[in-house]
């Protein structure tokens, strides 16, 4: 049976500790705050009176239950004042040398059955250990920011935690109400070890100017349904915290060159340029501590005169495919007030884009997204045809055909001998180098990609692929038409994978190589990334959806292009393709979807 804590101890009461304390406080059990001095204790005190008092303005605590809840919140200065507690968690800043000296004071004031844990997220617990006589009652308690919201908890045991203790921390998390995924001592544990080589990359991505801070923060929350970008996310850590979590699991997981902390996040510390909680890091802060972003000299200009600087006029579109994007792209150019042209193979399948297009129509008249005569008013501006010529007088086309670089360039090719001057060519692949199909052409600087996302009439973002070779007017145009059809456009250069499947994709990657080295289970890596980091869907549950063989194609291309040993597609979602299980296409992927 597992034991019952009555008490227990915190050390360190900064943002993190203060809301492990008030986690604690809120579930009926005392605790005893620490700190080094004085000031500290003060300024941990402030932080959670601020959380408490917030928590009862917004109605989700009384305020008798949170009177009761600093009633049992004992502060005190110096590590002798938790002698009798029951667990004493650290939650100190992310130095080794630093926990270790805590923990061997710990081990001589606590009583002798205490567990002592760490909320450390990427040093190892077994190196904290060993700074005690106990290293068998040491155990990792990673709570997530902000820990009284978060619901994950890793657990995190060492070669030598004992069982006991191990099932006596689960059921704590239980009782606090958390969900807890049980790990051995690895850099970085589920979560970090997931996220911070995306991050990491992000920021590779805005220190080469492949895109804007802004690009790519929108990119990934409007085409990933993240909560925060990347960027902005690393504001709100730290830039200093998330400089030593990478730098330890670069020494500590193999030394990967993708969590090698890229130079400008070093030079940005050094700076003082820490984020949030020095009111400047990626983005500039109304002040210290505030969420509230302000302009400052990176702040692109407003966006209407931006997107206004050279675009040409557009007022007639081609569409050239028959597909669900084309379907998907037709619709959107026709709600949006364009005359469309769509270019089909035959009579047989413009019939069919005409009905998809009509059947999505009427969805949007039914659910009251559309009227009737808006409905009708966007099928009248769409004309049918079965050949290119009829794209001679159009201002944009918009490619939609498969994913193959010779029909493309083939296409563009005859694209180029028959639209006028002038014309913006654009192809929506997600994979094939943009460069390439515009160089079919005679013209490659009114060639662009205009990458949508399936469902085209849903799906808020746009990835504009601007070559070497792209014409700024041409870029301008673009963004000025993905504006007119309510979408985000983001620029991005010319490389595998553009902005979102560039970081998304060996993200996945690295969750199958985590599943495949029997560190953790696919629930519990899904639970991890979707309860501590806010993700719609867990890794797994994404490749099911987006399909195993798909993502696999992807990885091959991004690790052919980048060459690094890290993108190497995962020998397990190699094997898996091969076996023919991929995903819910198929009703076997990662998970057995024959009963849904």
């Amino acid at each position: 049976m597992a034991r019952e804590f009555t008490s227990v101890g915190v050390v360190g009461l900064g943002t993190m500790g203060a809301g492990i304390v008030e986690v604690f406080a809120r579930n009926g059990i005392d605790v005893v705050a620490v700190e080094i001095s004085d000031a500290a204790l003060e300024r941990g005190r402030r932080t959670l009176t601020g959380s408490t008092d917030r928590a009862v303005a917004k109605g989700k605590l009384a305020a008798a239950d949170r009177d009761a809840l600093m009633e049992r919140v004992h502060f005190a200065v110096g590590l002798d004042a938790l002698h009798s507690v029951d667990l004493v968690i650290e939650a100190v800043p992310e130095h080794l040398d630093l926990k270790q000296r805590i923990f061997g004071e710990l081990d001589r004031v606590c009583k002798p059955e205490a567990i002592l844990a760490t909320n450390t997220s990427s040093l190892s617990v077994t190196e904290i250990s060993v700074a005690t006589t106990r290293p068998n009652q040491v155990i990792g308690i990673h709570f997530f920011n902000p820990a009284p919201v978060m619901k994950l908890v890793e657990v995190v045991r060492t070669v030598v935690t004992s069982a006991e203790v191990v099932a006596d921390v689960e059921a704590l998390c239980k009782r606090l109400g958390k969900v807890d995924v049980t790990i051995s001592d690895r850099a970085g544990f589920i979560a970090n070890a997931l996220l911070f080589g995306y991050l990491n990359h992000a920021v590779s991505m805005f220190e080469s100017h492949y895109a804007t801070r802004e690009d790519i923060d929108a990119a990934m929350k409007l085409g990933c349904g993240l909560p925060m970008g990347p960027l902005a996310l690393m504001d709100l850590i730290g830039l200093d915290t998330a400089y030593e979590i990478l730098d330890t699991m670069y020494r500590r997981g193999g030394r990967d060159r993708r969590h090698a902390p890229v130079p400008l996040i070093k030079q940005m510390v050094t700076a003082g340029l820490l984020g949030r909680k020095s009111g400047r890091g990626f983005y500039t802060y109304e002040r210290p501590g505030s969420p509230v972003v302000v302009p400052d000299e990176q702040t692109p200009v407003a966006a209407e005169s931006a997107l206004a600087d050279g675009a040409r006029a557009i007022t007639k579109v081609g569409v050239v495919g028959s597909g669900t994007m084309a379907t998907g792209i037709i619709e959107v150019f026709a709600k949006a007030g364009y005359e469309v042209v769509s270019v089909t193979r035959g009579a047989e399948k413009s019939a069919k884009v005409f009905e998809a297009v009509k059947t999505s129509l009427n969805k949007g008249v039914v659910r009251g997204k559309l009227s009737e005569d808006d409905r009708d008013a966007a099928l009248g501006r769409i004309n049918w045809s079965a050949t290119l010529e009829h794209l001679a007088d159009v201002d944009l086309v918009v490619e939609a055909v498969i994913e193959e670089l010779s029909v493309k360039k083939a296409l563009f090719a005859s694209l180029d001998e028959i639209c006028k001057p002038g014309v913006v060519l654009a192809t929506t692949t997600s994979s094939l180098p943009v460069i390439d199909v515009a160089m079919a052409t005679q013209r490659p600087a009114d060639v662009v990609g205009l990458h949508f996302f399936n469902p085209a009439p849903i799906m808020p973002l746009v990835e504009v692929v601007q070559t070497i070779r792209t014409s700024v007017e041409t870029t301008a145009t673009a963004r000025a038409v993905c504006a007119v059809l309510g979408k985000t456009g983001v620029v991005c250069g010319d490389r595998s994978g553009f902005i979102v499947n560039a970081l998304l994709f060996p993200y996945l990657n690295d969750a199958v190589k985590m599943l495949e080295a029997s560190y953790s289970t696919a629930d519990d890596i899904d639970y991890a990334m979707k309860l501590g980091c806010g993700y719609p869907m867990g890794p797994f549950e994404l490749l099911d959806v987006v399909g195993l063989d798909v993502s696999l194609a992807i990885q091959r291309e991004l690790y052919l292009e980048l060459r690094e040993p890290g993108f190497a597609p995962a020998p397990l979602l190699e094997h898996l393709v091969t076996a023919g299980y991929l995903g819910r296409k198929t009703r076997r992927g990662f998970r057995d979807h024959s009963n849904r």
